[in-house]
């Protein structure tokens, strides 16, 4: 463990320190100071000199401020002579924009990896990118963490607390792009939810979608929408109502990154008081003020998942037998419950 060296950046401090308990190590401590003007200086309170360190920093809001924050601290730590420099992004920001969906368009997911790269670092860590393609951006190792098995672990608890047939659970992709993220939480959720579901829509323009058509058969079920994030809240609000208005029972919302940007919580709140959503879960991949939470939300962590990849990377053990271990332990549960319904 004392070779395990943890740095937490301003944007996600509580995430980086819940890492560091479940290690049993201390933090260390990267004091960021701003001038007058605006501009960031990032200083290390601890040495770095021979070192393999982790800096956790994820670049949500304010999106720029974060992420020169992030190259600063690369840079300094490169400076003070740190052996190695991975970096923990929970949340890439500019992720979105990984292709011109128009002429003249940039692909400023490129230009962000280009620049944590030329900053110096050795190594980047991500979790549940938009888009996979991103990962061919970087020419350094880049390993995309999924929080599947946590999201499929907190559908399971849902499914047992409520006591839910899981032959009236359905998983719900809001979108086709969306569809390997869903059956990825498929294979942990297993026997637990009975089948697949998309949403067909369009974005006439950002942040905006309209619903087309639901495939599948979702009258009278409970559905789990699984997304990666969640910004403004117009595209899965308006998921949720076109599940209801075909039928389905109930709607929990999942997803990895709650952004919670603009109007966000003022619509799941109505969503919620309509009837439209149960609840709405997201992970800890970004630090979420006490001003955008409410009442039908639910944060999970996945610490332990950052944890264990941390050591096991570390250990220079194969990452895919912490996922595998996962899925064994979820798969207990599974084959349990179902039994236990089976009997009666």
């Amino acid at each position: 463990m004392a070779e395990i060296n943890i740095f937490g950046l301003s944007s996600n401090r509580p995430l980086a320190q819940e890492i560091c308990d479940l290690l049993g190590i201390k933090q260390l401590e990267a004091k960021t100071s701003r001038f007058a003007d605006g501009e960031i200086l990032v200083q290390s309170n601890d040495s770095v000199r021979g070192r393999e360190i982790y800096i956790i920093q994820s670049t949500n809001q304010p999106v720029n401020d974060n992420l020169m924050e992030l190259l600063i601290a690369i840079d300094a730590f490169k400076r003070a002579s740190a052996a190695k420099i991975n970096v923990v992004i929970p949340y890439f920001g500019y992720a979105r924009q990984d292709r011109k969906a128009k002429g003249r368009q940039p692909i400023t997911a490129k230009l962000v990896a280009n620049m944590i790269e030329n900053a110096g670092a050795n190594r980047v860590i991500c979790v549940d990118l938009h888009s996979t393609q991103t990962m061919g951006f970087f020419d350094i190792p880049l390993d995309n963490f999924t929080t599947a098995q946590s999201v499929a672990s907190e559908i399971i608890d849902t499914i047992i607390d409520q006591k839910l047939d899981p032959k009236e659970c359905i998983l719900v992709s809001p979108d086709h792009g969306g569809l390997t993220r869903v059956h990825n939480v498929a294979s942990f959720t297993g026997a637990a939810t009975s089948g697949i579901a998309v949403i067909a829509k369009r974005r006439p323009e950002p942040n905006k979608a309209e619903v087309e058509f639901v495939l599948g058969d979702i009258a009278g079920k409970t559905c789990f929408v699984v997304d990666d994030m969640i910004d403004t809240g117009g595209t899965i609000i308006s998921a949720a109502k076109a599940l209801k208005e075909h039928g389905a029972k109930s709607v929990y919302i999942i997803a990895c990154h709650g952004l919670f940007n603009g109007k966000a919580v003022e619509r799941m709140q109505e969503a919620a008081k309509a009837g439209y959503v149960e609840k709405v879960i997201v992970t800890n991949t970004i630090d979420i003020p006490q001003e955008k939470r409410f009442k039908e939300l639910k944060i999970i962590s996945i610490a332990e998942l950052l944890a264990n990849m941390i050591k096991s990377s570390v250990d220079s053990h194969s990452l895919s037998d912490v996922y595998n271990d996962y899925h064994e332990f979820i798969q207990k549960r599974v084959i349990k419950y179902v039994a236990s319904r089976e009997e009666k």
